[in-house]
């Protein structure tokens, strides 16, 4: 059964200003968990917004390192439950092999000590580094590409809610974007549109509206690019992640000032402007 289920909810409240309290409606977005389920076993839960369902399978699995090509999910089934969204994903043989074993290792017998190390070791999980790639852009595509995100949220416009993932190429804009409640579920939206639509992730930047957390990192080099680029202000171990795998990371892009973290030589003009 395939799940449709709307976006926002014109909701009533009072509305304190300057000149006074009076009653008026807002849209605000909605909000639901989504199970994934992989061979009929719950692997995580997310909350998130309501839409992009198969968008989101196919990116939180390779963004999370289950499926390394989006060729080894055989079927994804999305099912509403009424309470939440079950999206049953299944595998291929080898990839599927690969899950359990993952599995088994994570879950570990009962009480034992070293479940939390392996734990924290998936957390910091190895990635794919970006570090050569050819890709440069210059400052104003920095600017443009932030521009031009804020262009691509209707979801956020209509509630001021959300944030959005967006897939910067140069010459050619925001050719892809995703929103959602939470910024992790934006970003694994935008990697499975990317990944159906045969878009190489090598060819932009990864643009975000949100702080840029380890996760955010990590995921960004799982769809390949050598960029991302956010409204929001970094993590110190984001920083260190993204250096590490070779990507630039910019931040803090407010009109046409922003921060570059790590590997500025990929911006190509107009660096010292911009680093105190």
């Amino acid at each position: 059964m395939s799940a449709r289920r709307k976006a926002t909810t014109q909701i009533s409240r009072l509305a304190h200003r300057a000149g006074g309290t009076a009653a008026a409606n807002r849209m605000v977005p909605e909000e639901t968990p989504v199970a994934f389920s992989f061979a009929g076993t719950t692997h995580a839960v997310m909350m998130a917004s309501p839409a992009d369902f198969e968008d989101f399978a196919l990116g939180f699995s390779l963004t999370e390192g289950i499926i390394a090509d989006g060729r080894e999910i055989e079927a994804i089934e999305v099912e509403d439950h009424g309470a939440g969204i079950d999206i049953q994903i299944r595998l291929k043989d080898q990839a599927n092999t690969r899950f359990e074993a993952r599995r088994r290792r994570l879950a570990g017998p009962v009480g034992c000590g070293l479940c939390g190390i392996e734990s924290i070791e998936e957390a910091m999980r190895s990635f794919e580094a970006v570090g050569s790639s050819r890709l440069t852009l210059n400052t104003d595509d920095i600017v443009r590409s932030v521009r031009l995100l804020s262009k691509a949220q209707p979801l956020h416009a209509e509630t001021g809610a959300v944030h959005a993932a967006g897939f910067y190429i140069p010459g050619k804009g925001i050719v892809m974007a995703r929103e959602d409640v939470g910024r992790h579920n934006a970003l694994d939206k935008l990697a499975g549109a990317l990944a159906k639509a045969g878009i190489d992730g090598t060819l932009g930047a990864v643009v975000v509206t949100s702080r840029v957390s380890v996760e955010m990192v990590q995921k960004t080099a799982a769809i390949g690019a050598a960029f991302i680029i956010a409204v929001s202000a970094p993590t110190a171990l984001a920083i260190r992640t993204a250096g590490d795998a070779g990507m630039t990371l910019v931040a803090l892009v407010r009109g046409d000032d922003f921060d570059i973290f790590t590997h500025p030589e990929r911006v190509t003009s107009g660096v010292a402007k911009h680093v105190a």
